[in-house]
């Protein structure tokens, strides 16, 4: 799988642990809202980068609190129709500010990187099948935007008051 964060292919640092593994020794980490719910105390006194994933179906609400301490949040689309990741990442940078990678995992097409990024994401796993550089000419395609959103670019009145 390709990574693709603020619009370059990077590796991918992070070690996505199912609900019964140990964590490995010094790597970065996520793990599922549920295990994340179980064990917060233990994984909070590690000393490595922390992650959380969430599926559509959890509440962002349950790890605000916690927001400090992670560095990624990866939310799950298992459908490109289920849009309630869109939702949930907007909530996350202007409800809470968060400012850690909000990464959008599972079936993500590059018609929607478009609004994904507008909503907050900043970092896309793509699916081996999937095009990187669709998903590089797609996230090029328009740099000036009408509205003020939670990727915090300049809307177009902005830039040109500014100007």
């Amino acid at each position: 799988m390709a990574l693709l964060k603020d619009g370059k292919i990077v590796e991918d640092r992070w070690t996505h642990l199912d609900d019964d593994s140990a964590a490995p020794e010094g790597k970065a980490i996520t793990v599922s809202l549920a295990r994340w719910q179980k064990d917060d105390e233990v994984l909070k006194a590690s000393d490595v980068p922390l992650g959380v994933r969430l599926t559509g179906a959890d509440d962002v609400e349950a790890i605000a609190d916690a927001l400090g301490t992670l560095q990624l949040v990866a939310i799950g689309f298992p459908a490109f129709t289920d849009g309630r990741g869109y939702s949930m990442a907007r909530i996350l940078r202007e409800r809470y500010g968060y400012a850690g990678e909000i990464r959008a995992t599972g079936d993500v097409l590059c018609d929607q990187a478009s609004l994904m990024t507008r909503c907050g994401f900043d970092a896309f796993d793509l699916a081996p099948h999937v095009s990187v550089e669709d998903w590089l000419e797609v996230l090029a395609l328009v740099d000036v935007q009408y509205q003020p959103a939670a990727d915090r670019r300049q809307s177009a009145a902005q830039l040109r008051h500014a100007s």
